[in-house]
């Protein structure tokens, strides 16, 4: 996954705020259906950039790409800003304040969540699979987390597919009567005995996932939207989050 180069400056900020929030004209309507070899593209949103002629258009793959008005040429790569104090990054802003967004839209009913006794400090989105030895060696970082102020909410994400493993034991998972303590025995090497015919959004969120650009597990989503891929230690992490141990 990739990252902002240099550290952000408030215009390059404002700039990004502008952006995302729409405050610029709308884009051409036309580009919601653009067309490659007369099939059409999996368009899921168009976005304004700050330049002019140029939108920044999303597929439901996760993908996304440039394009000037009328959808003839196409640019693929990060667009960035040249700033006053350096190079920003303006495409992975738009990616994190996306992810932001659409994590935080998940109802928490349909999250496992595994928070401390205090208010949290931070709350931080993990994409993970029951399967990924990276994931059960981060769960076993979450009591230390809770205790650094950092709440843990899980989403699902079969890395294998709907059709792996993963899948069946993240359906039993949040099938059970008690998804954490479920959560837990799994990641403890316990395979799961459940049913997975409930009514469970393991499949919505694998696809969310996937828009979101996860290609593995565990993926941590920090509360603005940036993505860090893999393990992660407890006590980096808080670093990370500007928490003191």
């Amino acid at each position: 996954m990739k990252r902002p180069l240099f550290a952000l400056s408030l215009p390059a900020l404002l700039t990004a705020a502008l952006w995302t929030s729409g405050a610029l004209a709308a884009p051409p309507a036309a580009l919601n259906e653009l067309e490659v070899n007369g099939q059409k593209m999996p368009v899921s949103q168009v976005l304004d950039t700050p330049m002019d002629g140029i939108y920044e258009v999303r597929l439901e793959t996760g993908e996304s790409f440039y394009t000037n008005e009328s959808g003839s040429h196409f640019l693929v790569g990060d667009l960035y800003q040249n700033a006053e104090d350096g190079l920003v990054n303006l495409s992975e802003q738009s990616r994190n304040a996306s992810r932001a967004s659409r994590v935080a839209a998940v109802d928490e009913s349909e999250q496992i969540v595994y928070r401390g006794v205090d208010e949290p400090k931070a709350t931080i989105h993990v994409f993970t699979d029951t399967t990924c030895p990276y994931c059960r060696k981060l769960h076993e970082e979450v009591p230390r987390l809770n205790e650094l102020g950092i709440q843990v909410n899980y989403l699902a994400f079969p890395r294998g597919g709907m059709q792996s493993e993963g899948a069946r034991q993240l359906e039993q998972v949040w099938c059970a009567d008690n998804t954490s303590e479920a959560m837990t025995a799994a990641k403890s090497g316990e395979v799961p005995s459940g049913a997975t015919s409930c009514d469970n959004p393991v499949e919505r969120q694998y696809h969310l996932g996937l828009e979101l650009g996860v290609q593995g597990t565990p993926a941590i989503i920090l509360p603005d939207g940036t993505m860090v891929p893999g393990y992660v230690p407890a006590e980096r992490l808080a670093e990370r989050l500007g928490i003191d141990g």
